[in-house]
C-alpha cells in the first residue's frame, strides 16, 4: 500500500494568505518611507533654494528682488530672486515632488519666504517653509492665503 506526500488544498490555501497578509504590512511601510524620502527631498530643494537666494542677494543691486505674495504652482514665482534659474529649479523640484501647485513665495528688498507642502502625514498638512532669517521649519496647517507677518516662516 502506497501513501501519497503532499499538501493538501487548504494548507496552500493558508500558506498563502499569510503571505498576502505580511506583504500588505510590508509594502504599508514601504510607502510611509517613501513619503518620508519625498518630505527630505522637498526640505533639501529649499535649503538649496535658500543658499542660492543669498547668492543672488549678494549679487543683486535690489535685495531678494519683488515677487508679490504667490499661493500655488510654482511656476507663478517668477519675479525677483525667483527669476534667478538656479534658484527656480530649486522651487521647482521641491513643487514636483508632492505634486504641483503647493507653494507659498514671497520676495521682497529686504526678505524673502518660501513654503511647500510636505507629504509624508495624512491627517493633518504640514509643510516646509524657509527664509532669509535662515529658518528652516515645518509648519502644522494649511499653506498661507497671505503673507505673514515680516515676511517670515510663522
Amino acid at each position: 500500500m502506497s501513501q501519497k506526500r503532499g499538501f493538501t488544498l487548504l494548507e496552500l490555501l493558508v500558506v498563502i494568505a499569510i503571505i498576502g497578509i505580511l506583504s500588505s504590512v510590508v509594502l504599508s511601510a514601504l510607502n510611509t518611507a517613501r513619503n518620508k524620502g519625498k518630505d527630505a527631498s522637498i526640505e533639501q530643494d529649499l535649503t538649496n533654494l535658500r543658499t542660492q537666494a543669498e547668492i543672488y542677494y549678494t549679487g543683486a543691486v535690489t535685495g531678494y528682488g519683488t515677487q508679490a505674495w504667490s499661493s500655488g504652482p510654482a511656476v507663478n514665482c517668477t519675479g525677483g530672486m525667483f527669476s534667478d534659474p538656479t534658484v527656480n529649479k530649486a522651487l521647482t523640484l521641491a513643487d514636483a515632488v508632492n505634486g504641483p501647485g503647493n507653494v507659498d513665495c514671497y520676495a521682497g528688498i529686504t526678505g524673502y519666504m518660501v513654503g511647500v507642502a510636505l507629504t509624508a502625514t495624512t491627517s493633518s498638512l504640514i509643510w516646509w517653509c524657509v527664509d532669509q532669517t535662515g529658518t528652516g521649519k515645518g509648519e502644522a496647517g494649511a499653506l498661507a492665503t497671505t503673507a505673514p507677518a515680516n515676511n517670515v516662516c510663522p
